[in-house]
């Protein structure tokens, strides 16, 4: 008998835990779904961004995993090198390229906002199953638990703003061919460093160790204002894609507007 509820209250741990690691990914997904005005994205197309994001994982982690043999030994640096090449390099340039690998040929893909859309699916498929590995490594499940519950507030929301940024430029890099390849460039430079940025600020009082003391409370006080002012740009980049999206249903609608007869 005592056996048998043991088992349930570890099964129950492991739903709670899932729950923490999955529900703010399905929450921000909603958001970003239903802030699609016009003409909703098809669920094939944004279950197949999704699992593109999670199986990102594979070959950034590889190659997380070869530049992080040349960290250099000092504190400050060792961070900086981490949060930037190691990890914001890794992860955002894999989670582009399965982006543009998933997305960029579809003729679903033919409204600006549709790049938030998918880019963000993508980097959510891989902050998913990213949290879901960091949540169950844990040994302790009180430890599980607040990594969860920190990851929910602020990794899962970050690789959001980071898709955000990429899913921008790439959707301007769709539709103006003229600058196409600069377009690109920023879809990988921008949140790349806005990501190495957020990585950077966790692992350089961690690099330190011990004696991070006062440099630890004052660049988490940094990582929430860093944190705020994204939220502010990723929300200004969604509205111009909104309004641009309208542009292109409006012209649609109405082919001739600003055509005139000369006779």
């Amino acid at each position: 008998m005592y056996f048998c509820i043991l088992k349930l209250i570890v099964a129950n741990m492991n739903i709670y835990l899932i729950a923490i690691a999955v529900l703010p990914v399905i929450v921000l997904a909603w958001v970003v779904y239903r802030a699609d005005k016009y003409e909703k994205e098809p669920v094939g197309m944004l279950i197949k961004a999704f699992l593109f994001g999670a199986l990102s994982i594979l070959p950034a982690g590889a190659m997380e995993w070869f530049l992080s043999r040349f960290t250099p030994p000092m504190p400050v640096v060792s961070g900086v090198y981490t949060g930037y090449v190691v990890a914001g390099c890794s992860e955002e340039l894999w989670k582009l390229l399965m982006l543009m690998l998933a997305v960029w040929k579809s003729r679903e893909f033919d409204e600006y906002y549709d790049g938030i859309v998918y880019a963000c699916f993508v980097s959510l498929g891989f902050a998913c199953f990213e949290n879901l590995g960091y949540v169950f490594g844990q040994e302790l499940w009180r430890d599980a638990l607040v990594t969860g519950s920190v990851r929910a507030v602020l990794s899962v929301p970050g690789h959001f703003l980071f898709g955000v940024m990429m899913g921008y430029y790439l959707a301007l890099a769709k539709f103006d061919e003229s600058r196409r390849g600069g377009y690109l460039l920023l879809a990988f430079l921008v949140p790349m460093l806005l990501h190495g940025t957020f990585d950077a600020l966790l692992m350089i009082p961690e690099s330190m160790g011990a004696g991070a003391g006062v440099v630890s409370s004052v660049l988490f006080v940094v990582l929430i204002w860093f944190d705020v002012r994204m939220w502010k740009w990723g929300v200004r980049r969604i509205r111009h894609l909104q309004e641009l999206s309208e542009q292109q249903i409006m012209d649609r609608r109405h082919p001739f507007d600003g055509f005139t007869w000369d006779f």
